[in-house]
């Protein structure tokens, strides 16, 4: 997939200054090997990591920076990063590339690991070095056969170069790392459950605490983060925290940039790489290029399937974590989609409810009895032969389901656009219920969304 940069009339011209994870993306879309990444300037902010820094430095320079995870969470990397443990007797510690990329609507990571896979490996080295981690995993989603292979390739250039393997740069540090392939579950996104596939066990999330920092692979400590985060740490490293934070529009609480998209029936999606605080119209009508002729926008998700529906006056949000919760739903992924208006909204959410239901490690009894049974609700509403009380039902399993009621955040996400969507289009939903059907005592006491 080839990254896009056009704004609303000429192409976006990517430099180090102001597009630290693309600039070094190839006209043709074909992946930056070894020798054009090091011409570069790759490879240089971690010879500085080595050479000029402490690990400890490392870490507060990354925690200064402000950045966060870039997986759909947004925790403080440097936060997390602080809570591995600083007892120097632990010697066996590990750091894993959460590349699970599952989400709906989702390529971002994709697009880095294909076109950039030493931007990653980069990343992760300077990453290994702050943590003390002797080993590293790529946890890669399977169905990346592409990213698989060009990581593995990258992964022995910088072998061969004496950038990965034992005694690193001269600095007497060991970092060994590691493409590990999936076996393709929407789980392994919640670290816990990758943690357990990459041990060889079932996928499901585990109790915490202890967290990862303390007891994580093979109980040893270890610090998991995502593809575009580790991506965001060299030019961090090499051009300074004032800098970082300056990429950023003003009133956004979140620092640097951030890769967004849209897809849909747009007329230009795609992916950019773009500051943090511009708002959804922007992405929309000067990125996507608006809706294709005969369409219009009914609705949009700002960053995957598992954030809620937000209606077109949203648009003028601003596209970083507080700024999308102020309309009602969460920044996710970043990648929006646009639904046009011939989109049936009870359709729509049965497909997702499908999936999500699909992907439950089943572990706890909200998700793995909730989610089929919206999607029962919701197939019966398509269908019209719903019933009086089912949208109650759907609403009482939105709170049912909803954060701090479920072992992981997988059901919360998943009944987060089902909320919404019943919210700003219950009469889509209503128009399913049979005209003679009987009335149906609800689940619980109606429970108003975003009330």
């Amino acid at each position: 997939m080839t990254l896009t940069s056009f704004g609303p009339a000429n192409r976006i011209q990517r430099s180090a200054e102001t597009h630290p994870l693309t600039w070094r993306l190839r006209d043709d879309g074909e992946a930056v090997w070894l020798d054009e990444y090091q011409a570069k300037n790759g490879y240089a902010a971690a010879r500085k990591a080595f050479s000029d820094m402490a690990q400890d430095d490392i870490v507060q320079t990354v925690k200064d920076a402000g950045l966060k995870g870039r997986g759909g969470a947004g925790f403080p990397t440097g936060v997390k990063w602080g809570l591995m443990p600083k007892d120097e007797s632990i010697n066996i510690r590990y750091l894993l590339c959460n590349a699970d990329e599952m989400e709906p609507n989702t390529w971002k990571d994709r697009m880095l690991m294909e076109q950039l896979p030493h931007l990653l490996i980069e990343g992760m080295l300077i990453s290994a070095r702050a943590l003390k981690t002797y080993r590293g995993y790529i946890f890669l989603r399977g169905e990346y056969t592409t990213a698989a292979k060009h990581l593995n390739r990258a992964v022995e250039e910088a072998k061969a170069a004496g950038l990965l393997g034992k005694n690193i740069l001269g600095s007497g540090f060991d970092f060994e790392l590691f493409v590990h392939t999936g076996a393709g579950r929407y789980i392994c996104g919640e670290e816990t459950a990758l943690i357990n596939s990459l041990e060889g066990r079932r996928a499901n999330p585990r109790s915490k605490p202890p967290f990862p920092a303390a007891v994580g692979v093979w109980g040893k400590p270890t610090c998991v983060n995502n593809v575009e985060t580790l991506c965001n740490v060299p030019a961090i490293i090499a051009d300074g925290v004032d800098w970082y934070k300056s990429l950023a529009r003003d009133g956004s609480e979140d620092m640097g940039t951030k890769l967004m998209g849209f897809s849909g029936k747009v007329k230009n999606p795609g992916l950019w790489e773009l500051p943090f605080g511009v708002t959804g119209r922007e992405l929309f009508e000067d990125y996507a290029g608006g809706m294709r002729d005969g369409y219009k926008l009914k609705c949009w998700q700002p960053g995957g399937a598992g954030t809620g529906f937000l209606l077109p006056e949203h648009l003028d949000a601003q596209m970083y974590a507080g700024g999308i919760a102020k309309v009602g739903t969460r920044m996710g992924t970043g990648l929006a989609m646009a639904v046009d208006d011939s989109v049936n909204m009870v359709s729509l959410l049965r497909n997702m409810e499908e999936f999500f239901s699909r992907e439950s490690c089943g572990f706890c009894t909200p998700c793995r009895d909730g989610l089929p049974w919206s999607v029962k609700l919701l197939r019966a509403l398509e269908n019209g032969e719903g019933q009086a009380g089912d949208i109650e039902t759907l609403l009482g399993l939105v709170g049912f389901l909803g954060p701090g009621k479920t072992f992981c955040a997988h059901a919360p996400g998943a009944v987060e656009p089902l909320g919404s969507a019943i919210k700003y289009f219950r009469p889509e939903f209503e128009a399913g219920i049979a005209p003679t059907s009987a009335v149906v005592p609800p689940l619980a006491k109606p429970i108003v969304v975003g009330a």
